[in-house]
């Protein structure tokens, strides 16, 4: 139970501090939905989605309406498609990502994902064709996302898979040319991928997964925000033990606030709760900035020297209060640095205080990884291979979740902006180190091998 002084804090959260709670995604077991025949595939996918999410939007606006805090996003995360679609060839697969979309419309939610694949050893036919697919899949939907997981600790990187995914997110991006790529923003490519994600583009649901389950994903870095400027007015020589105690707190206190939604929304749909996401996902609003956080702890921008040791305090902070206030704490549950979808860190990166190899050292202690970037048109797949290479590696090497969402704007230059709109925001377009274009490295493929600290058995 919230304690009466709970509640008045979390009430002010909402009122002035941008408490919401991002995204209850219904997570969908699809595998007794397999057959090889396309259209009875379909057939079962649409009649399981919509009986089991058709009530889902209504039931979180009832709720949320009932305790004051609003649910943003309801969304709804599948199988993946690579493993319940494998007898499916890239063609018929787009069909499927139609059929998808259709279901998004029919239960009125804003995202579908599960269009995914894990291939961090290897590819299978499915999986191929699958990656095949994304693209076109991602071009002509709205509500379809996709996600790739091409590394793990315990499976070292795929380069195979690295270098396919660059070529994938280079096609996804011209196929969508004038949205400025926004097919690519709908794709994420993961080391270590959870596999009970409530937040958009990487949810799916994991082979582990009950039959439905439901999490939910909390933010509220303008919540966050304003305890570190509250503490600082009142104890302005107060350490940064005291911020993250501060922001521990906070944490806890927003978790508290998610699981007790969540699960009622659970219960009245007749579904298993499964885990809070608490991650500090920004949104393009003033006030509702992860990098305005970095101001709050005496930054003058996120970006600068410190930047990575405060994102180091934050995401343990975070986690912590989360880990203290529910025992089903799951997903990514940290900080997100996404460039386009946070306005702080967008004019950090557009005043060059932000570089694109400065995000990737902070990604090191982030809760995902290269995210919303914007890079010139003229990338090329080898070089987007390259630069996903790279972040896989920080993953692996760090037994932790890392991502990269990519998005080679087609036709723009470095210094040029591009517009998403909604949540996806808008943002620079980053500058690419690379005097030499050609990158051999990535073109050897195999596998680069699992890092002594997988042998944990």
């Amino acid at each position: 139970m919230l304690s009466e002084k709970e509640i008045i804090a979390t009430l002010d959260m909402i009122k002035c501090e941008h408490l919401d709670l991002r995204t209850v995604t219904i997570g969908i077991n699809l595998f007794d939905c397999v057959s090889d025949d396309l259209q009875r595939f379909i057939g079962k996918l649409r009649n399981r989605i919509e009986s089991l999410a058709g009530n889902l939007v209504e039931t979180c606006n009832r709720i949320g309406g009932k305790y004051g805090i609003p649910v943003v996003n309801k969304r709804i995360s599948i199988s993946p498609m690579a493993a319940i679609g494998a007898s499916f060839n890239s063609g018929e697969l787009v069909r499927v990502a139609a059929a998808l979309d259709d279901c998004a419309r029919a239960t009125g939610i804003d995202f579908i994902g599960g269009f995914s694949a894990l291939v961090e050893k290897g590819m299978a036919t499915g999986d191929r064709a699958l990656i095949d697919a994304i693209p076109e899949a991602l071009a002509s939907t709205r509500h379809v996302c996709a996600s790739v997981n091409v590394a793990s600790t315990r499976a070292g990187i795929n380069m195979d898979a690295v270098l396919r995914m660059g070529h994938t997110v280079k096609r996804a991006a011209e196929l969508t040319a004038d949205a400025d790529g926004l097919a690519a923003a709908k794709l994420v490519v993961f080391a270590n991928i959870p596999q009970d994600i409530p937040f958009m583009a990487g949810a799916y649901l994991g082979i582990g997964e009950p039959d439905a389950v439901i999490n939910v994903g909390v933010s509220g870095p303008g919540v966050v925000k304003k305890a570190v400027d509250r503490l600082l007015e009142s104890e302005p020589n107060a350490d940064l033990g005291r911020i993250s105690e501060v922001i521990k707190q906070t944490a806890a206190r927003v978790t508290r606030a998610g699981e007790l939604i969540g699960k009622e929304v659970a219960e009245a749909l007749g579904i298993k709760f499964g885990v809070v996401d608490l991650s500090l996902a920004p949104t393009p609003t003033v006030g509702d900035s992860v990098g305005e956080i970095f101001q709050a702890m005496g930054l003058g921008s996120i970006g600068m020297p410190g930047s990575t040791a405060a994102l180091a305090l934050l995401n343990d902070a975070v986690k912590k209060g989360g880990a203290f206030a529910s025992s089903h704490v799951g997903g990514l549950s940290g900080a997100f640095i996404p460039v386009s979808e946070d306005l702080n860190i967008a004019t950090a990166a557009a005043s060059g205080l932000l570089s694109l190899e400065k995000l990737e050292a902070m990604t090191s202690v982030c809760s995902v990884g290269l995210d919303m970037v914007a890079l010139p048109g003229d990338t090329t797949a080898e070089m987007l291979a390259a630069i996903i290479a790279d972040e896989m590696a920080i993953g692996v090497i760090n037994k932790k979740t890392t991502a990269a969402r990519l998005i080679p704007a087609p036709g723009k230059k470095a210094g040029e902006r591009v517009y998403f709109g909604g949540l996806l925001g808008e943002g620079p377009v980053l500058a690419v180190n690379s005097g030499y274009r050609e990158n051999r490295f990535v073109r050897h493929g195999g596998r680069i091998p699992a890092p002594l600290q997988s042998l944990i058995n």
